[in-house]
């Protein structure tokens, strides 16, 4: 169990996890929606949870890594954002 995790088990308000990490309480805020878990069964294991959102941190940071391995297709991406498509 991450320390995030804990804090939100505890009930400490956004505010005060943010003091704690030396962050701002809208990134705190940010990323624990951003890593939610939501389950329509069993409800009860709805909210934030570490490994959750270790998970969907490596998903999306493999869009990036895509875009590093591959030098073309961050060529043509760039190449099509900048023709205004």
């Amino acid at each position: 169990m991450g320390k995030l995790e804990t804090w939100l088990e505890a009930r400490t308000r956004f505010p005060g996890i943010a003091d704690r990490l030396g962050r701002d309480p809208s990134m705190i805020c940010r990323d624990i929606n951003r890593n939610r878990y939501t389950d329509g069964e069993p409800p009860e294991l709805n909210g934030y949870h570490a490994l959750v959102a270790q998970e969907k941190y490596e998903e999306r940071s493999a869009i990036h890594r895509k875009m590093i391995l591959h030098i073309e297709l961050k060529a043509a991406i760039k190449d099509r954002i900048q023709a205004g498509w």
